[in-house]
């Protein structure tokens, strides 16, 4: 050195620190950039980085009080638009960027900030439909996630009692904007799980700037929408608006009154239903009734023609018949067997022994037996001689042949 005084390398990046850090010009300069070498020091949360352009680069780091307030995550190869200071790392003896404030060049902060939230947890798998829940057809208690002095909660009132007044509403009153909007937000949805205070879930808030609803797309609501066992349905803002709670919500509607049709069934549309459900149901009893009844109707002419009893009854007229066929063929035998009878009565009687001793002649009878031939008996036999009125008991004195 000029003076001929030796200094410790120390003491050279300590002389050179305090040079640079005397210049007020350094102490609040404006960067622009393209980030390369970027490294998110996760235990101490401090971001590392190089910013460079086509000719040169410089070390930068931005502290962990800085990034905090960042809305998005810096990536390598971003172009940015840094706010910071220069000063030396001494240890090193290298001179850096520290960064106080960055926002990415040529789109809004919040914008990118949105998109690399929505990306990363689409990845997750945060967003898939078949994790959506559906929403109950008549919720008996609808929980609403929202500030209680804002147009949002008027219109759900209104909607509700209109639409399906038998609803029970139970409001859980959050900042829906502002730094502790978004802690608010999930800790009233894990509230409602906790205590199974409703059956579906309404959070949002009116319309606003993309800064006012910025609650709604921070990770932490997002993660209680897509935790929460009860369904929610999400709406933020106006038509247009979308929000990381949209996509992470099992439902979303584009304004807080359409949330609350969505939420519940219209009574005079239920009643229309079940009035169309009752005369469908009348005619098709009906029609039923009457189908049976003519069913019934054939039967009974099918068993009427198949009856037992008409069997019974052709059975029981032909018995008839066959009773008086065999009663005519009883009487025509006797009849006939009565004249036969008769005429061998005649002849008996004609030939009757009784008529022949009725005309003086008589029988010869030995101890029962007709004796024909006087060679039979002999003298001093008795016989019994049968006479048409009486027997006569005779001594065989003699005997005459011939």
């Amino acid at each position: 050195m000029s003076n001929g005084v030796v200094l410790s390398v120390s003491q050279l990046n300590r002389y050179v620190k305090s040079i640079i850090e005397q210049d007020m010009n350094l102490q609040t300069v404006f960067v622009e950039g393209e980030i390369s070498n970027f490294t998110n020091h996760y235990k101490t949360g401090h971001y590392y980085m190089t910013v460079k352009d086509a000719n040169s680069s410089i070390k930068a780091v931005m502290f962990k009080t800085a990034n905090m307030r960042l809305k998005f995550m810096p990536e390598n190869a971003m172009k940015v638009i840094i706010k910071g200071r220069v000063a030396v790392f001494e240890r090193d003896g290298q001179y850096q960027l520290y960064i106080d404030d960055m926002m990415p060049e040529g789109t809004g902060a919040l914008s990118l900030a949105f998109e690399q939230l929505k990306e990363r947890l689409a990845r997750e798998g945060l967003f898939d439909a078949e994790k959506k829940k559906p929403i109950p057809v008549y919720p008996k208690k609808v929980g609403v996630v929202t500030s209680p002095t804002g147009a949002a909660i008027r219109d759900i009132i209104n909607v509700i009692s209109r639409r399906f007044p038998l609803t029970e509403l139970v409001l859980c009153p959050v900042a829906v904007q502002g730094e502790y909007a978004a802690h608010q937000i999930k800790a009233a949805i894990e509230l409602f799980n906790k205590n199974k205070a409703a059956d579906v879930l309404i959070v949002g808030r009116g319309g606003g700037s993309v800064e006012e609803l910025w609650a709604f797309n921070e990770e932490i609501v997002a993660r209680a929408v897509a935790a929460s066992e009860i369904p929610v349905i999400s709406a933020v803002g106006h038509e247009t608006d979308f929000t990381i709670c949209d996509f992470a919500a099992d439902l979303r509607a584009p304004t807080p009154s359409a949330a609350a049709e969505l939420a519940v069934p219209d009574s005079l549309q239920q009643r229309e239903m079940l009035e169309s459900f009752r005369r469908r149901i009348s005619n098709s009893v009906c029609d039923r009734i009457s189908g049976e009844a003519a069913r019934v109707k054939f039967a009974k002419m099918s068993l009427q023609r198949h009856s037992p009893q008409n069997y019974i009854d052709d059975l029981r007229v032909r018995c008839d018949k066959a009773v008086m066929a065999m009663e005519s063929s009883v009487s025509r035998n006797m009849a006939l067997k009565s004249k036969e009878f008769s005429s061998l009565c005649e002849k008996l009687d004609a030939l009757s022994p009784l008529k022949i001793f009725a005309r003086g002649y008589g029988a010869v009878v030995r101890q029962g037996k007709i004796i024909s031939d006087v060679n039979a008996v002999e003298r001093g036999e008795t016989i019994d001689l049968i006479l048409s009125n009486g027997t006569l008991e005779c001594e065989v004195k003699d005997i005459k042949n011939g």
